[in-house]
């Protein structure tokens, strides 16, 4: 991200799994990956995140991340932009 704050969160929070091809979690900037994800939409990506779903840990190992935080990082790791 190009926010300093939430480059960090990212780095520290979502990278692990979401750069990592044997973490099996959709990975960053692999669209056609996150396009099913998407289509869910917005509710339900921030459910999961917030709650946890399959092998994603609840909060996604960032226990200060906003709703809005989560949207923006989706957003990012989707390489689409989530409205907020």
């Amino acid at each position: 991200p190009s926010d300093p704050a939430l480059a960090q969160i990212y780095a520290n929070s979502c990278q692990l799994c979401h750069a990592n091809p044997a973490a099996n979690a959709p990975l960053t900037g692999d669209r056609k990956a996150w396009e099913p994800r998407l289509r869910q939409g917005a509710d339900t990506l921030l459910d999961h995140a917030i709650n946890g779903y399959n092998g994603m840990p609840p909060m996604g190992q960032c226990v200060e991340c906003s709703e809005e935080q989560f949207l923006q990082l989706i957003g990012f790791m989707a390489n689409q932009p989530l409205p907020q």
